[in-house]
């Protein structure tokens, strides 16, 4: 979850009231309200299922912890974490088609109330017991959520007059505020009573908290732009159908294959893993391929493109480890860490609301710190705040091998030890997250403006089908050691980017 709260919303928000005199929202536009209250509850729906997705997988199996529910899908924690991975992974990987159907099919307004009614499907299918349905539900959230995600913020940016509208920042700050209120209290709710009463029950309200944000958005629809309406630029009829062919051979091939695969009585849950992986990483280096080969872009933006390259990297790495606070940390909340502090008892589920926590209480102090210093002329550069959240979210996995080791022998660990780990990776992602989407609006060559945000979303599919990659390949990423590699690998990595600072600087022509 990346959040990019710089500007103080409340003082820009009394900058101007909201257009036409309309009554406004904070003093925005009070189509911000409809999109807030939309997110807010999308969010409530994701984080909540996402809070709940490892703890599910490996209920019932020798991975659970031996008091807790049963009822889940009793898989191990490698295979638990691969999924989980593979999950988060299609989620930005389809931001990407999900952006090209408002564009070129429905327009952004349309597909979100298509994206809307997917997840919402895609919940109750997941309320439904058993392992098909579960694979079925996940299937139609991250198709959902990927078509949901480009649209909503598309059409946050139409509610202001321009790039220069001086409440569009605070406005978007107000949004992704909904974000972190919908991610914090998703596990609070969704996550005990599908811990602590059924997990089926866990997932339906997750499909409530959808259906609500539905409706929110229905019933708005009149604040928002009307170009939240408009196709900007639609499909010809010769596209349509070269369109619909291809994915219908594509279609057709995979059928085919996973037909004679299930015919022939070896087909494993990696037949359908390890191939999603695969594509995982193979879309997000072949579009940073194309586009840096591309014979039409200018010397400095080819130039651009190769500095660029290594934002990309540096960001994969964070991702790999960032993401698996919901994954290899969720799990040893779950088995490893007792589930009191200070007398109160909690599922473990709640630990995924403690990073959202984090983001609304630190993000206004990181911010203040960069304008502080900036007024100084002191104010890192993009490299060095990039090298900073490598370094940051490598010394929370390097301090994670402290309570592993201290649970070895079955002792349970405080809870505070995942707070202060979740602590240091959310100033981690402060640090490098804002200015990742900075950077990359700045860096992107003219020819691929809007595609270049897609290729930011694809650093964290990168990211995290490598963790799924080695989970399949039998490396125990809830282990120390490889916990140990990790947080040694991001900090080497945070220290080559810094080393390398100046050189990166000279490929972007001066762009951080």
């Amino acid at each position: 979850m990346a959040s990019s709260l710089t500007k103080d919303a409340a003082r820009q928000s009394s900058a101007a009231a909201a257009p036409g005199g309309e009554k406004g929202f904070f003093g925005h536009p009070r189509g911000l309200a409809t999109l807030f209250m939309t997110e807010m509850w999308e969010r409530f729906s994701f984080y909540g299922m996402r809070a709940l997705l490892p703890l599910y997988l490996i209920a019932g199996g020798p991975a659970a912890d031996k008091g807790s529910q049963g009822g889940g899908l009793a898989m191990t924690a490698a295979t638990a974490t691969a999924i989980y991975s593979i999950y988060m992974a299609m989620v930005y990987l389809l931001a990407m088609p999900g952006g090209w159907f408002g564009d070129r099919v429905w327009g952004p307004r349309k597909t979100v109330v298509i994206s809307a009614t997917i997840i919402m499907a895609g919940h109750l299918t997941l309320a439904v017991p058993g392992e098909g349905p579960f694979f079925g539900g996940l299937a139609l959230v991250a198709i959902g959520s990927g078509l949901l995600k480009a649209n909503i913020s598309t059409m946050v940016g139409h509610l202001y007059d321009g790039p220069d509208d001086p409440r569009r920042d605070g406005g978007f700050t107000v949004f992704y505020m909904g974000i972190n209120v919908g991610a914090f209290a998703a596990p609070l709710v969704i996550g005990t009573v599908g811990q602590n009463y059924s997990w089926h029950l866990g997932f339906a309200l997750a499909a409530v908290g959808m259906g609500l944000g539905l409706v929110q958005f229905l019933l708005g629809t009149r604040h928002l732009s009307e170009r939240s309406s408009v196709v900007p630029k639609p499909l010809s009829r010769a596209e349509r159908d070269a369109t619909l062919r291809k994915s219908m051979l594509w279609l057709l091939a995979a059928a085919v294959f996973y037909g004679v695969v299930a015919a022939t009585g070896v087909y494993t849950l990696n037949w359908a893993l390890v191939p999603i992986t695969v594509i995982g990483l193979v879309i997000p280096v072949g579009v940073l391929v194309r586009i840096s080969r591309d014979r039409e872009l200018s010397g400095t933006e080819r130039s651009r493109m190769k500095g660029y390259i290594w934002f990309f990297v540096a960001a994969a790495v964070f991702w790999m480890i960032y993401d698996q606070g919901g994954s290899t940390m969720s799990i040893f909340g779950d088995t490893k860490s007792r589930d009191t502090l200070f007398g109160f008892g909690f599922p473990s589920s709640w630990y995924q609301s403690v990073n959202p926590l984090w983001i609304m209480a630190l993000a206004p102090v990181l911010a203040w710190v960069w304008v502080s210093l900036a007024r100084r002329n002191r104010e890192p550069s993009t490299t060095v705040k990039f090298a900073l959240g490598l370094f940051l979210v490598g010394a929370s996995f390097l301090v994670f091998i402290v309570p592993m080791a201290i649970a070895s022998d079955g002792t349970k660990v405080s809870p505070m030890w995942l707070v202060t780990i979740y602590m240091i990776q959310t100033v981690g992602e402060l640090a490098l997250s804002p200015v990742g989407l900075s950077v990359t609006t700045k860096m992107a060559p003219a020819k691929y403006g809007s595609q270049m945000m897609g290729v930011w979303f694809l650093a964290v599919t990168a990211g995290d089908c490598t963790t799924s990659l080695l989970s399949l390949a039998g490396v125990d990423l809830n282990g120390t050691d490889v916990v140990a590699f990790e947080g040694i690998l991001a900090c080497i990595a945070g220290y080559a980017i810094w080393t390398y600072r100046r050189r990166v600087s000279a490929l972007t022509a001066g762009t951080p």
